[in-house]
């Protein structure tokens, strides 16, 4: 089963190595990453590749649920 990790920090300011560290050490074959605000999927075109491409059988992996969507709302559009 291929783990894909996907890391996101709000600005480029903040430092994504922990994420990816968390991400790797969860197996997670390819990580995508990126610096953007996670108020909507608009403008985060590493998580939309995701999505486009996941198959199933396939996890999508996040070190926190906050790092995909803002709410439960934004994560079931």
């Amino acid at each position: 089963m291929t783990r894909i990790g996907y890391a996101r920090t709000s600005t480029i300011e903040q430092n994504l190595a922990a994420q990816i560290a968390a991400l790797k050490a969860a197996g997670c074959e390819v990580i995508r990453e990126e610096q953007k605000s996670g108020s909507t999927l608009e403008g985060r075109p590493q998580l939309n590749t995701i999505l486009d491409f996941i198959h199933a059988g396939e996890t999508l992996v996040v070190t926190r649920i906050d790092r995909l969507a803002r709410s439960l709302r934004d994560l079931q559009v």
